[in-house]
């Protein structure tokens, strides 16, 4: 497929805890390429992996592999619906979310890979949609969300980086 270019965002275009996220793509461009391409990354990987491991916490407290994805998913659909919300132009600024809530409520853990997995890439489809309906001006839009100011292409690395960010924490922590 033939992306447009979305250059990664300078620092100010997002607040600094995202600077996790962000650093974690390269400096190409290539922001919609880079969301198609991680999620077959991590539904690769993760289909690696013995079923057992699914549902297993490194540590007391933590998430479970399907938590976490289904948390990825949470996040990308949150995240792209502020950057619809900050793309038209709307200075409503927005609440943030309680991820931990989130996912206690989300009854990750009785769902079937399969199910997760198909959510997951109806709401990527849905994001490369909407990202590659922005120009350039929409993409430099800014807006308010949980207190912190980020523009909309900020919010699109935010997603990507968000996704590679787990990936490897299960990698490090659950394997």
């Amino acid at each position: 497929m033939n992306f447009s270019l979305i250059p990664k965002p300078l620092p100010g275009e997002y607040p600094a805890y995202a600077d996790m996220y962000i650093r974690l793509l390269p400096d190409d461009g290539r922001l919609l390429l880079h969301l198609q391409n991680n999620v077959q990354q991590v539904k690769q990987f993760i289909y690696s992996l013995p079923a057992e491991k699914l549902l297993y916490r490194y540590a007391a407290g933590k998430w479970n592999i399907k938590e976490i994805l289904v948390h990825i998913v949470d996040d990308e659909r949150i995240y792209a619906y502020r950057a619809l919300r900050f793309a038209r132009n709307d200075a409503t600024q927005l609440p943030g979310f309680e991820q931990d809530d989130y996912v206690l409520a989300s009854g990750a853990s009785d769902r079937s890979l399969e199910s997760i997995f198909e959510e997951y890439e109806a709401v990527r489809l849905s994001t490369l949609s909407l990202y590659k309906s922005f120009d350039q001006v929409s993409l430099l839009r800014s807006g308010i969300a949980n207190n912190n100011r980020a523009t909309v292409r900020a919010l699109g690395y935010h997603i990507a980086g968000h996704e590679l960010h787990h990936l490897h924490i299960i990698k490090e922590r659950y394997c």
